[in-house]
């Protein structure tokens, strides 16, 4: 491949190159046959993929030959007389090792035999799919006593694929060695033709159990889904019946909690359900691409997959379905109880308010009647300094007779002091 330079005049993406690249990734790879071919599928953890790099580093110096770039997702290598093929995906990661063999496939050791049992055994991770495939350069189908034997006795699914031209057999069990088990079997195809051939069997296996592994996580937590969905049949049938503030406040706490606990649920498997349906649509794809062709007597791949795998997608979807729909429900219970806890409270704001409004207007009855009685004391106690100034003014020659003064006085003084009361209250109520 050429070099690419940074002659565009243009500013260019900083990943416009990896993009150009990611269509050339994972190609696929060039099988002579007859050859044995062993494949495994390793789920890993943050942990693990660390340390994945350079577990696979060891075994390419065991070989003397380049190991991976502390980047790369993939690796092909050719080791001593197999060739290694490892690939990086999104959860896990594949190891395809690859022989070519003089005799029948058949009989001949799995390619893992050549792998160094210690750096096999020292593998990270969970392994999800591991299997031998035989591929047999031959013409017709193989011999239904080697098919027996390679397969021991077990019920076989097959199909003619590639357009006729190969004949694909499977039990889809575990053998007595702990792997799975495909035999392939055609004539006259060139190293990239049955490359790809091998490549979307060995994807069909890999992604088939990968998304089935939301199974166990769907019947794990159906039970508490189901309890979830009575306890929020009950907490609806309760508000019904719910009157006081109290009981309307406790089935709110209730009902977050309910919330919290299927919100965490949905965090713990949204990714796992989601990866079930992509996994599942990969499977059909490649299915598809194999164009199979029924072999008299033997149910046919696709249909054996398509019988067997989407009932439990379905479920994985159904529980999925279930939890969406159990946290619309709980919300609007959760919505229709605050709205009835909001009502109770602005009742209780209302009586409340119209409490203070009455006191309001008691504390004004009596407010003006300390104010009459303020403005009669005030009178009462000026009088008395008005018989001492009337006692004064008499002795000069004041003509009125006390009386009289205290007639005309009384009024005038009641007046002038309630003017004042009321002047004072105003200014102490516009503040």
């Amino acid at each position: 491949m050429p070099a690419v330079t940074d002659a565009l005049p243009l500013d260019v993406h900083p990943w416009r190159a990896p993009l150009y690249e990611e269509l050339h990734s994972r190609p696929s790879p060039l099988i002579e046959t007859p050859a044995t071919i062993s494949h495994l599928a390793l789920q890993l953890g943050h942990d693990e993929r660390e340390a994945e790099r350079a577990h696979l580093s060891d075994l390419c110096t065991r070989f003397a030959t380049t190991p991976p770039r502390p980047d790369a997702s993939c690796l092909y290598q050719t080791l001593g007389d197999f060739e290694l093929r490892w690939e990086r995906h999104t959860e896990f990661s594949t190891y395809t090792f690859i022989r070519r063999v003089a005799g029948n496939p058949f009989r001949e050791p799995s390619a893992l035999s050549h792998i160094p049992t210690d750096w096999l055994g020292a593998l990270r991770g969970k392994a999800t799919t591991a299997l031998h495939l035989a591929f047999h350069a031959a013409d017709g189908p193989p011999d239904p006593a080697e098919l027996d034997r390679y397969f021991e006795r077990q019920a076989l699914r097959g199909s003619v694929v590639r357009q006729g031209t190969a004949y694909l057999y499977s039990s889809f069990r575990l053998h007595s060695d702990g792997f799975g088990r495909i035999v392939l079997q055609a004539r006259d195809l060139t190293a990239l033709q049955a490359g790809r051939l091998v490549q979307r069997v060995l994807e069909i296996e890999t992604y088939r159990v990968m998304a089935l592994l939301a199974l166990p996580v769907a019947r794990q937590i159906t039970p508490e889904v189901g309890a979830m969905e009575r306890e929020l049949a009950r907490v609806n049938e309760a508000l019904t019946e719910a009157d006081a503030q109290t009981d309307q406040r406790a089935l709110l706490d209730g009902l977050s909690n309910l919330a919290a606990r299927v919100e965490r649920l949905r965090s713990d498997t949204t990714y796992r359900f989601a990866a079930t349906n992509a996994y599942f649509d990969l499977v059909r794809e490649r299915n598809r691409e194999l164009t199979e062709e029924k072999i008299p007597g033997l149910q046919p791949i696709h249909v054996f997959i398509k019988r067997r795998l989407a009932p439990g997608i379905r479920t994985c979807n159904a529980v999925r379905d279930r939890l969406e729909d159990l946290s619309r429900r709980i919300s609007q219970t959760s919505s229709l109880l605050r709205a009835r806890v909001e009502l109770s409270i602005q009742g209780q704001n209302r009586e409340l308010l119209a409490s203070m409004n009455r006191r309001s207007e008691a504390q004004l009855r009596l407010q003006q009647a300390v104010e009459g009685l303020s403005v009669v004391a005030i009178t009462y106690y000026l009088m008395g300094l008005l018989g001492y100034l009337w006692e004064g003014i008499a002795w000069a020659g004041w003509p009125w007779g006390k009386k009289l003064t205290f007639a005309v006085a009384v009024p005038v003084i009641m007046f002038v002091a309630w003017r004042i009361i009321h002047g004072v209250r105003r200014r102490v109520q516009a503040r």
